[in-house]
Order: C-alpha cells, then structure tokens, then sequence
C-alpha cells in the first residue's frame, strides 16, 4: 500500500521524502522491522521509540513516522501531533478496516473477562458461527493459536488479527478489552458491535489513581459500539455507567441476579461440580449449567447469554455453549491428581478476585483451605494488605509467597501483604520461593483439603527482576508429586 494512502485522516505536521512508496508492513518495534516497512516511533514507560530509528531503517524501514522533529535523507519522515493517536489510523488503514466486516464484542471489567469471552465463543461455535478470540490467555484467529503478552494487544497488532480473523471465516470477534487499552486507544479504529461490563472492583490504581478514573477508562468502551452496550447491574459501577450512557443511541441490555434487569439468573444451585440457575430473558426461560462453580461464575454465564440473546441465538445453543465450555485455563481449574486433597489453581491477582474464589471453595469445602499466594511487584501496593486480610479472613491456613515480583524485593512485598494478614486469626507462614511454598503447601494438606494456587493461573512463568523464568504450576505440582510428596 502507498505511504500516502496510509497517511489519510492523520494529522500530519511536516512531511520529508516520498509520500508515493511503497509499504509492505508496519512495525513500532525496531527489531520486527523488515524490507519496505512503516516505522512508528512509540514513546514508552521505558524507551521511546525515537531512539531506535537508526536500528529501524537499518533493518528496512523505508518510512517513519515521529511525534517530534526528525532530519533523515534517506527515508520518508512524517512528523504527526502523537504518534501513538496515529498508529491505530494507519493501522487500520494498512489492513482495511477489518471490523467494518467483523462483527466485534468487546468485554471489559476487573475479573471475568476471559471466562466470558470464551464462553461466548463456545455459544457460537454451537450455533455454527465462526469466532475469533483475543485474550489474557491467548489469541485465536482460527487456523493458529498463540499465547498473549498483555491482554489487549497492540493497535496495529490488533488490526492484523482483525484481518486474519475475516481470512480464516470468522464472523464475530470476541475480545478483551483493559482499561489500559482503552486509556492509551489501542482500541481506536475497532468498531464494536457489542460491549459488556463485568464489574469493577480495586486494580491498576497504580495506574489510573483512583476508582473513578478507572471506571471512566472502562467507559469509553460504551462509546464506540452500535448495536448494544450489556451492563451488570449489580455492580456499583455499572449502575454508574448506566446512569451516564442511558442517552445513548446504542441499546442498553441489564444483567444481574440481586437487582431487577433485563436479563436474570433466579433459582442458582452451587456445589463443588459446578453451577445449575434458571436464565430468564424478556422472550423464554431456560436451565444454565457450568462445571466452574462460584457465584462468579452465574455471572459471567449471565454476560454471555445477554451476549447470545441480542445476537438472536437460539437458548439450546446458549445453553450447550456454556456447558461445553468447561474449564478455563487457570480459572478455578482443578488438577487432575490421585490425592485425598484437591489443587485449585486460579488466576485471582487482585483482592476482588480472591476474595470470590475463596468464598466461592468455602461454599463447598468438607476440609480446610489451604492458600498459597502473593502479589506482583510494579503494581498497585495499597492492594497487598487488603489481599493479605481477604486470604487470612477467608482461609484455614495460608502461605505468603512470591507472585511475579519483577524489579522489586520478594520479600518487601511479602511484607506488606502480612500487615493485612496479621489482622486476622489465620495461621500463615511466608516462604519466598513460590516453588517450595506450593511444596509444604502439599505435605501439610491431609484428607478433604483444598489447596488454592492463586495468582498465577494460565502463566507459565514468574518475572524476577530482568529475568523470566519457566514456572508452571501444573508441572511444578507433577514435579513435587514425582518427588513422593
């Protein structure tokens, strides 16, 4: 495509060299540079991309576009007001404008995002309609899987799974959309069908400073879609962003259980196999079942089938898509393991989410519950003595240990979740590798206990300081089982 081509609806400051070349890719990382490329210098937490020029045209770029004054004869140089505001434009530009074609749900929320978005992807697949998927987990564009690095990608990245979507037949696009994504308008160019609100509960404050910033972040998404905009009710902030979008030419569609909605879980049943309610909508009722058990999990089965209801699906299919749907990765997966004890591993990073597993295993555990947990470093602080509290409050026996704790001291952030621990009567113990944590964990375990890995869920990984290393929970515990423990 022409550089000029890709340039239209930017604004553009000055220009250099020949806007008539040639593109074939485009690249905001210097290193994924090739022959005939569009670099995009992006100003980062931790690099600006304008340091990285020299290193772009060397690996092929033939064009760039900055955000400041650039002198270079022998590339194009496009100086734009942001070229972070640009990237998704020319992105979008470069692949078509996929999501004109592709119908785009968008789900966001503090927790639930990924269930619901893959039960919504099994309601279709049972309907016969063909769905993409993008996640914290993975990305799915139909003929290839690959694991996410963040849960909403990139805009010009998103553009191109976008676009492999449409080629690979898919009709619908299911994504995840985070706050940060809709804060730094990763999301920009998508046009969305459909949004959904899960709930909002304390992350990322780090981030956004405080609730309602966060809030405000997760309610652009509201903005940008045509047919429907499907809100939980229940919650807090949803009500908030009810009241504030309610003017909205987009319909709004309810959920909830505790509150009058649109559409309802009545009659709800939990036990250690799963979940059985009563789905009530303005045109049938029907019977949801999910082998994932905990109230979170009506809700997120609610999400989807509000989803399924407004895109016209018949209930048999909602209700074989969600059954079928099974475990999530890391989302109150149990291990498989011939014990007198079960392993949970779930994903809960943040003190909502731990808080609803926990209740969520008390409602049905015969023995004590045993959690293992920690919190990231380089992320909001003030939650890890809240998590402290809910973990103590919440369990028999508890064991503080390492999450992800990049650059900052294990054992400093180990500190400040035992201030919240300490408040309560639970008997704990802090053991900094999260290897050996998971090790006493299961040699302390007797008959009917449940062990609860929370934090970690479908990583595979632990951050150290500058180093990733392999750590995946389900291996580790096969390890530690192979040991005779």
């Amino acid at each position: 495509m022409r550089l000029m081509k890709l340039l239209e609806n930017t604004k553009i400051i000055r220009y250099s060299g020949n806007l008539d070349t040639e593109i074939g890719g485009i690249a905001y990382d210097s290193r994924k540079v090739s022959k005939n490329y569009l670099f995009i210098c992006i100003r980062g937490s931790f690099s600006d991309g304008h340091d990285f020029i020299d290193k772009a045209v060397e690996n092929g770029a033939v064009a760039v576009i900055a955000d400041k004054a650039v002198e270079r004869a022998d590339v194009a140089v496009i100086q734009v007001e942001d070229s972070r505001t640009a990237m998704p434009i020319i992105g979008a530009n470069f692949y078509e404008h996929p999501t004109d074609k592709l119908k785009l749900i968008g789900v966001t929320g503090t927790n639930g995002k990924t269930t619901t978005t893959y039960f919504i992807r099994s309601i279709m697949q049972h309907a016969g309609r063909e769905a993409g998927l993008i996640g914290t987990i993975s990305v799915d564009v139909g003929s290839k899987k690959v694991e996410s690095s963040r849960t909403t990608p990139e805009s010009v990245d998103l553009q191109r799974i976008f676009r492999d979507m449409l080629s690979n037949g898919a009709e619908y696009g299911i994504m995840e959309v985070s706050s940060h994504s809709l804060e730094f308008g990763r999301v920009d160019q998508c046009r969305f069908q459909i949004g959904v609100f899960t709930n909002l509960t304390q992350d990322h404050l780090d981030f956004h400073g405080n609730f309602e910033n966060y809030r405000k972040a997760k309610e652009k998404l509201f903005y940008k879609t045509t047919k429907a905009n499907i809100i939980n009710i229940d919650d807090e902030h949803g009500r908030i962003i009810c009241s504030r979008i309610k003017e909205l030419r987009t319909p709004m569609i309810t959920f909830g259980i505790d509150r009058k909605a649109d559409i309802m879980a009545k009659n709800i049943e939990i036990n250690d196999e799963g979940i059985r309610f009563t789905l009530i909508t303005p045109e049938y009722e029907t019977i949801i079942r999910s082998s994932i058990p905990g109230k979170f999990s009506v809700y997120n089965s609610l999400a989807a089938a509000s989803v399924a209801y407004v895109e016209g699906i018949d209930k048999e299919f909602i209700c074989q898509g969600i059954e079928a749907a099974g475990f999530v990765p890391g989302r109150s997966e149990v291990i498989p393991l011939n014990k007198p004890y079960k392993i949970i591993i779930d994903y809960a990073h943040a003190p909502d989410g731990l808080e609803n597993i926990l209740k969520s295993i008390r409602h049905y555990a015969k023995g004590r519950i045993i959690t293992v947990f920690g919190c990231g470093g380089d992320r909001d602080k003030t939650k890890r003595p809240i998590m402290g509290e809910i973990a103590g409050r919440l369990s028999d026996y508890a064991i503080i240990t390492s999450d992800n704790p990049r650059s900052e001291d294990p054992n400093m952030i180990i500190d400040q979740i035992e201030e919240g621990m300490k408040a309560t009567n639970c008997d704990y113990i802090c053991i900094e590798n999260r290897k050996d944590a998971i090790r006493h964990a299961m040699m302390t375990a007797e008959a009917s206990d449940i062990i609860l890995l929370a934090g970690k869920g479908h990583e595979a990984y632990q951050v150290l300081k500058d180093k990733v290393i392999d750590f995946d929970e389900r291996e580790i515990v096969k390890e530690l089982l192979k040991e005779g423990i």
